[in-house]
């Protein structure tokens, strides 16, 4: 038999209850917001009645006569006067309404807890910013912190987020060390776990203290709003970059600073190198890249080192010319890219000497990304092959001329089996992941301006490009959509940017024109590379 079905009053009843209930709130405050005057001066009657009542309360017996018979005298001179009960229901009401008004105490100071805590982490800077032959110290023992704290605010459980720090002009705060153990000891004292931003102010001497919130991670892949030759890395504060971007943040659409990776001849920082712990996100950096490049047009060149087939959502589309997990499939694609380079060196030098533009083949960018590739060093040195890394020269020190843009990651593990050719041409880093303060400088260049914390989301870190400011940054989520364990939602963004599929590559290699390059003609496997790098090279 079938199931008969529900009422439909059992159905929606809990929806019309709470639309009911949100209507009835929403009316009592307006209610309250229109009627809030008569409640004032109710509130003051109410006071004035109950004052009158004592008042009466505490007359002696043998004077409540003469009290009423006074009384009376005075209404009835109100009343012969001229506009006198006006007058006198106005006093009425704005003495109610004074008596009535709220009277709760505005808090203008720190409580006991948060003076207490500041005393505390006043006491603690006393070693750091006091010196014995200093005759008025502005931090001593026992002194008063009032004149050195400003601006403080606390949350809800009584922890700083913000707070001003005047400190002595002969503070050696030109020297990052002494920057440093300061910001160690306000990351202790104020409460571990979040992320702190410090703000030094050398000429005058002040030191702001900031609590910052945490960067979102429901930003998914999509296409983003840039030209040809921007990569958005991901995004940042908005006080640290002057642009903004369009972006889809689950059902609404709003403007986010993204941290901008310039391309190209004119780049200053042509390559990248990304640097992190496992789970911490390379992978999906490189696929939100590739996904980049694939949309303004570009050739795209996969390497991956570990294995684990991240990148096999993208084999075999249109603009992917090859991805290859093997050390001597790895070794053929970067002999390929370094003859390539070479090849599009010699058009462009032909091309402006004939004075004309560049070929088209050659203003075609290409990118060139490898995951982990010090696990294919190791392969292949087992197998006696030659490093692949060491084919990496050529596109990273002329690769910028003629489009051609490399990315490496990597893990910390093995940042010394990277070469000195991607130490030097690798303007543009990026560290994700937990990492200590001291790692991050060594990557970047620079430590931080924030405090890192030990949990951190995939795709959150640092960036900083070339010689600029360290930014904070949060990778668009960008997860293989082969994931299962992924969010379902990021996994179909995934899905809707990647380009079709390629038509059929045959299973006989072929040997291609030499002035034809592979993003003239099909897509090409790894057997096919080793015959268009011979051919390059006899053109060469």
């Amino acid at each position: 038999m079938a199931r008969r079905p529900l009422p439909r009053i059992l159905i929606s009843g809990n929806a019309s209850l709470s639309r009911g209930r949100d209507l009835a709130r929403t009316a009592a405050d307006n209610a309250t917001d229109v009627l809030h005057p008569l409640l004032t001066i109710g509130r003051g009657l109410r006071v004035l009645a109950t004052a009158g009542r004592r008042r009466w309360a505490a007359t002696p017996k043998d004077r409540r006569g003469p009290a009423l018979f006074l009384g009376a005298a005075c209404v009835l001179v109100v009343a012969l006067v001229p506009y006198g009960p006006l007058i006198a229901l106005v006093t009425l009401m704005a003495a109610a309404g004074w008596h009535g008004r709220d009277r709760t105490p505005v808090r203008t100071g720190p409580g006991d807890a948060e003076t207490e805590r500041l005393c505390s982490l006043y006491e603690a800077l006393v070693p750091y910013f006091s010196i014995p032959e200093d005759p008025s110290p502005l931090f001593a023992h026992g002194g008063e912190w009032d004149k050195a704290f400003s601006d403080f605010a606390f949350d809800d459980a009584g922890r700083l987020t913000r707070l001003r720090i005047r400190y002595p002009a002969y503070f050696t705060d030109g020297e990052a060390s002494s920057r440093a153990r300061i910001e160690s000891l306000l990351h202790a004292k104020s409460g571990r776990g979040r992320e702190y931003l410090f703000a030094w102010d050398e000429e005058g001497n002040q030191l702001d203290l900031s609590v910052l919130t945490a960067l979102p991670t429901s930003i998914a892949a999509q296409p983003f709003v840039t030209s040809p030759g921007e990569t958005v890395l991901g995004f940042t504060d908005a006080s640290s970059v002057q642009r903004t971007l369009p972006v889809a943040d689950g059902e609404e659409t709003r403007d986010a600073p993204p941290v901008i990776w310039r391309t190209g001849p004119r780049s200053t920082e042509p390559h990248l190198l990304a640097v992190g712990q496992p789970g911490s996100g390379t992978s999906t950096l490189l696929r939100s890249i590739a996904l980049q490049a694939l949309q303004h047009g570009g050739d795209v060149v996969l390497v991956e080192g570990g294995g684990s087939g991240e990148y096999s959502c993208l084999s075999g589309r249109a603009g992917v010319l090859a991805v290859e997990s093997g050390p001597a499939g790895a070794l053929a694609i970067l002999e390929w890219a370094a003859h390539e380079t070479e090849r599009r060196l010699i058009a462009g030098h032909r091309a402006r000497e004939a004075g004309q533009p560049a070929p088209e083949d050659v203003r075609r960018p290409l990118w060139i990304l490898l995951d982990r590739p010090s696990v294919l060093g190791h392969l292949a040195s087992a197998e006696g092959r030659p490093d692949p890394l060491g084919l990496l020269q050529v596109p990273l020190r002329h690769g910028r001329a003629v489009h051609v843009t490399v990315v490496v990651a990597e893990q910390f593990d093995h940042l010394e089996f990277l070469g000195d050719a991607v130490w030097q041409h690798t303007r543009a880093r990026a560290v994700l992941g937990p990492a200590a303060i001291h790692q991050i400088a060594e990557v970047l260049g620079l430590p931080p301006h924030t405090t890192p914390t030990p949990q951190v989301p995939p795709g959150r870190g640092y960036a900083r490009l070339g010689s600029g400011p360290v930014h904070r940054l949060q990778v668009p989520a960008t997860p293989d959509p082969y994931d299962d364990a992924a969010h379902p939602v990021h996994r179909e963004a995934v899905r809707a940017l990647l380009p079709e599929r390629a038509r059929t590559v045959l299973s006989k290699p072929l040997r291609p024109h030499p002035d034809r390059t592979p993003a003239q003609g099909a897509a090409i496997d790894a057997s096919e590379i080793p015959e268009v790098a011979a051919d390059a090279a006899d053109a060469l």
